[in-house]
């Protein structure tokens, strides 16, 4: 970030857009500001296409006038039950609004809006990095208007309100989620009495809609590092409200001088090393979940210690119902997810031990298209502070790849489905669709994969005979 005059802006504003907006607002003689997140973003030297705009006035008026001056290029939306307007021009997209005054009831976060100055407008701002304007008409264009020093704030790297921040958060408690999510964003801090009072009001955010929430979680979840947003929601305790789950896994408990390593941030270490090796956002949430069966699955054995037998089948089950709460996709998105949890312990128990084909051929049949990101996964897991035992698992993870990319280009993939189907079974035998039928494919499955017969009709014939007497069916 920089310092920028009033001279400096009017020169990063040195764009037609910007002239043609202020040539626009000048001749219905009406004030009119650039402001919010693309100001924010001039002084954090960040590109951005979307332009707010707002007009004292009528911002209707304005965006007409620039539709007007730019012709056919540009498209207009007006939505008068909102009293704003969008201009779609050259990949811009520009938003209108009038200033306005907001106040709320109790239970919506829905305001009641009134006409009002630029002063009501920045008042109603959620933070004092987003309240920043620039205005655009003639005289002063590229003046800054900075009542609650927001260009402070950002170079202190600073979330804070402009306005005492329980009315903030308890007007529009949505805000408390955003204030987690900039703050991830943009590595900045959250000011003491702001973060206070997000534990205070934390309890509001039960009126908020969970697709919302969601929208922001994915925000937060796509940030180089996300585990900042996640200890900030737990800290203020939003996200015990929100995904309780997770609060399950902060705890360590010790019997016999032994105990087990924390889930909630070995969770968070894991989510972050996803973070840095994929922009795949539906994978990060399976590093984020991958544990969340731990809770549930854990046992103390006298001759072992502390375990958590099945935790990623009990973790894959709940799932479903975690993304149903959380307004998260139920399509093949939840599926991926619920796939990644079930299969993330098996990459590491092969690579635990001796890394055989057929292990290898079993993981890759099971996980399909998605081993690679499986085993990027599986990766991000291996957080063991025992270095020696950490580079032992990252060799045997080398050769678990190394092995997977010679399955991939013989072809396996093709080659590992038996060439007699389910289909040819239930006329051999003159079967239904029945349990006897799945015993049979599935020893022609085990011994492919397991590569103790070759997948050639003969010799699969012949074990299929031999199992289907065994079953008492010839």
């Amino acid at each position: 970030m920089r310092e920028l005059s009033n001279a400096e802006l009017a020169k990063l504003l040195d764009k037609d857009i910007f002239h043609q907006i202020s040539t626009a607002a000048d001749k219905l003689n009406l004030e009119c500001y650039v402001v919010g997140g693309y100001v924010r973003d001039l002084f954090l030297e960040r590109p951005s296409n979307d332009i707010d705009v707002v007009v004292v006035g009528s911002g209707i008026r304005v965006a007409n006038e620039l539709k007007n001056m730019l012709g056919k290029k540009a498209h207009i939306s007006v939505f008068h039950n909102f009293g704003t307007a969008q201009v779609k021009y050259k990949g811009m997209e520009i938003e209108f609004v009038g200033a306005r005054k907001e106040s709320y009831s109790r239970d919506s976060r829905k305001p009641i809006v009134e006409d009002g100055t630029l002063e009501d407008d920045q008042n109603r701002r959620d933070f004092t990095i987003n309240a920043l304007a620039v205005c655009l008409n003639g005289e002063r264009f590229g003046e800054l208007v900075d009542p609650f020093g927001g260009v402070d704030d950002l170079w202190d790297g600073i979330i804070s309100t402009p306005l005492d921040p329980d009315i903030t958060f308890s007007d529009d408690p949505l805000r408390m989620m955003r204030c987690v999510r900039f703050a991830t964003q943009l590595n900045f801090f959250i000011e003491d009495e702001t973060f206070d009072a997000l534990g205070r009001n934390a309890e509001r955010i039960k009126i908020i809609s969970g697709e919302r929430i969601a929208d922001e979680l994915n925000k937060i979840m796509a940030t180089r590092t996300p585990s900042k947003g996640f200890v900030d929601l737990y800290r203020c305790g939003l996200l015990e409200l929100i995904l309780p789950e997770m609060i399950a896994l902060d705890i360590v408990e010790t019997r016999n001088g032994k105990a087990h390593k924390n889930n909630f941030y070995h969770t968070l270490e894991v989510l972050d090393n996803a973070a840095r090796a994929t922009d795949n956002l539906w994978l990060r949430w399976s590093a984020l979940f991958h544990d969340i069966g731990k809770p549930k699955s854990k046992r103390w054995e006298p001759s072992v210690g502390w375990t958590f037998h099945n935790h990623n089948i009990i973790g894959a089950k709940m799932i479903p119902t975690i993304f149903k709460r959380l307004k998260l996709p139920m399509d093949a998105k939840m599926k991926y997810v619920r796939k990644m949890v079930d299969l993330h312990m098996r990459p590491i128990a092969i690579a635990d031990d001796e890394v055989t084909d057929s292990a290898v051929r079993r993981l890759m049949n099971d996980a399909g298209d998605d081993i690679d990101d499986l085993m990027t996964l599986c990766e991000a897991d291996i957080t063991s502070k025992n270095a020696v035992r950490k580079q032992r698992f990252l060799d045997n993870f080398k050769i678990v790849r190394e092995k997977l990319e010679d399955l991939k280009e013989r072809d396996y993939k093709r080659l590992l489905q038996p060439c007699i189907d389910g289909d040819e079974i239930m006329q051999m035998f003159n079967l239904k669709p029945s349990r006897e039928v799945g015993a049979l494919k599935q020893t022609l499955k085990e011994a492919v994969l397991d590569n103790r017969v070759p997948n050639e009709r003969e010799p699969l014939m012949a074990l299929l005979k031999e199992k289907a007497a065994e079953m008492g069916l010839m």
